[in-house]
């Protein structure tokens, strides 16, 4: 197996409330709009969106990844509206050893009401399922209890913090790691 078997087309998942699918050109206003909110890039390893150059430079890469058929987010679209509210999806894939990290970002407006919860679920799902991977990974800043809520309720254990783990924006940052192995997530379900 290698990326390019299963990222080759990046399949649509549907949720209860929500579609991953593929970034477009049209969702730029949507990403610049979450992108540019301190409170969202508040623990990310990128820094918040000052125009929507900075969107557009992102989204050029995300569909680069694309048409190179390599790891890339999907998009979060509310069913509801259909806006973009948000990115989620594998940052790295380790396929000799069966594991892979995911990484997402969420409009504020959208935090505490379980949608990323239900995203990750179903990319969980789909690293198991289709991937076939062993492990999957996230990580977190030590203060970013959201996100560490998110991984909690999807069922990665904490694993412990890996210190000065990342350069991240001028820094080396702790980063608090998460997984779950398959066996476990067979036994959520």
């Amino acid at each position: 197996m290698n990326v390019e078997d299963i990222f080759k087309e990046l399949p649509t998942l549907n949720t209860e409330r929500l579609r991953l699918r593929k970034l477009k050109l049209e969702d730029e206003q949507d990403l610049f709009s979450y992108c540019s909110n301190d409170a969202v890039a508040r623990y990310t390893t990128w820094y918040k969106h000052q125009t929507i150059e900075d969107t557009r430079i992102y989204l050029d890469m995300v569909l680069n990844q694309y048409n190179s058929h390599k790891v890339a987010p999907w998009g979060i679209e509310d069913t509801l509206t259909g806006q973009i509210v948000g990115t989620a999806g594998f940052v790295a894939w380790d396929i000799k050893n069966s594991k892979a990290e995911l990484g997402y970002a969420l409009s504020q407006q959208y935090w505490n009401q379980g949608y990323m919860s239900e995203a990750i679920r179903e990319i969980i799902k789909f690293g198991f399922e289709h991937m076939k991977l062993v492990r999957i990974e996230a990580r977190c800043h030590p203060d970013n209890i959201g996100s560490s809520r998110v991984m909690e309720k999807n069922g990665l254990l904490f694993e412990g913090i890996l210190r000065k783990h990342i350069f991240a924006r001028g820094v080396h940052e702790d980063v608090k790691m998460h997984a779950i192995i398959k066996d476990d997530f067979n036994k959520v379900e």
